[in-house]
């Protein structure tokens, strides 16, 4: 199978691509940070791309793809009278402008499939009111939308659901949790009594790519530790 990540060098997506390069499919990894965090290998192509750029050059991808995630996202979190427009423009570009540029780019090789699957990222904070996340909530509502709208539209051919996060054991997330302090308080924010790791999010992005997901579209799947549905008091 050939699989894009885009943002694959940090975090989830690296997890997920070197779990996809075990498994012997062949990844493509788009990151602008790509010739700092990661090695070429046997089955791993990696292209030094902005995905927010309209003019990215995506001439690397094969012609045919059977699936994409794009693992990309911000923490902006700061009170509401101190965002200003260009918070919200910043937000909205990295998480929506970007997956929509992508998912343009990719179209004719992921039609090519028959049955390839979108995985796009979204934040528990789109659906439950947290303090601090006006920005990035917006933000993230916008790519829940936009799951349910491509899921319809490109349905029967490609898949398109999304994986609603709360806080997770990431570089992204590194000022939440660079302190014992901050990381109890994570934890203890969860019902499960713990705060996400990579490897979570990497494996619930394998299997809404795989076969075993096969019937599965247009969901926000919460992989959040209960914070969405669970007042763990």
């Amino acid at each position: 199978m050939n699989y894009l990540i885009v943002g694959g060098t940090t975090g989830i997506g690296k997890e997920l691509v070197e779990k996809l390069q075990a498994d012997g499919h062949q990844v493509f990894v788009a990151s602008r940070e790509a010739g700092s965090r990661m090695n070429s290998a046997a089955n791993v192509q990696i292209a030094n791309l902005d995905a927010t750029d309209p003019d990215a050059d995506w001439s690397f991808l094969p012609e045919s793809l059977d699936g994409l995630v794009y693992s990309v996202g911000s923490i902006n979190l700061k009170p509401f009278n101190r965002l200003k427009i260009a918070d919200y423009r910043a937000d909205f570009a990295v998480n929506v402008e970007g997956a929509v540029n992508t998912i343009q780019a990719a179209l004719p090789a992921l039609k090519k499939s028959g049955k390839a699957s979108i995985v796009l990222f979204s934040s528990v904070a789109a659906q439950r009111g947290l303090n601090f996340h006006a920005s990035i909530s917006a933000a993230k509502g916008a790519v829940e939308g936009l799951t349910k709208a491509l899921s319809a539209e490109f349905a029967p051919t490609i898949r398109v659901n999304a994986i609603a996060l709360s806080l997770t054991d990431t570089p992204l997330a590194e000022k939440l949790l660079n302190s014992d302090a901050k990381r109890e308080a994570g934890d203890q924010r969860h019902a499960l009594k713990r705060v996400g790791t990579p490897a979570d999010g990497a494996a619930l992005a394998a299997f809404l790519l795989g076969e075993q997901s096969s019937w599965i579209t247009g969901q926000v799947i919460g992989l959040d530790g209960g914070m969405s549905a669970i007042q763990n008091i």
